[in-house]
């Protein structure tokens, strides 16, 4: 089962991209070695539509294009809160019924179109407070790798 982090907006130099680079990283081998294949970042550009609804639905199209086959889980200030233990079991379930894939949606600046969160089999929150979209892109690659380290019972996650 593949994992895919599919987000719109090209992060820059700087920290956000630093980590998810690093946590992209510490995924990929360990992603292999537990059966879950490859974990892929796909970046989408940004809409240029002059109004908001216009481009969270043009961003919305774009996002549900480029999943991989599976299962779609959408990040969204609305969604649900889930711990990281639970993630991981999700994960775990997906792959283990033979799920090809699992895709990590994050929107961008304004938010997800209602189409994403209706074509998704879970919506997630980490919080009900509103956070710039990098941020959001580098904690779902934190909960990806975190997710991996569980199942494989590496002591990087502790409660």
């Amino acid at each position: 089962m593949r994992i895919a982090v599919v987000s719109v907006g090209r992060l820059k130099a700087g920290p956000e991209k630093a980590l998810v680079e690093r946590y992209h990283e510490r995924a990929q081998p360990l992603a292999r070695s537990l059966g879950f294949g490859t974990v892929d970042v796909l970046e989408l550009s940004e809409s240029s539509a002059r109004h908001a609804d216009q481009r969270k639905a043009e961003e919305g199209r774009a996002l549900l294009a480029r999943c991989l086959p599976g299962m779609i889980v959408a990040f969204d200030e609305r969604g649900a809160s889930l711990s990281s233990d639970d993630l991981a079991r999700k994960f775990a379930g997906w792959r283990d019924a033979g799920e090809a894939g699992v895709n990590l949606i994050v929107g961008g600046p304004d938010g997800l179109d209602g189409a994403v969160r209706e074509k998704a089999a879970l919506i997630l929150s980490f919080g009900a407070m509103t956070m710039p979209h990098q941020i959001v892109r580098a904690l779902v690659l934190e909960q990806v790798y975190r997710c991996l380290t569980i199942l494989a019972g590496h002591p990087y996650h502790r409660v």
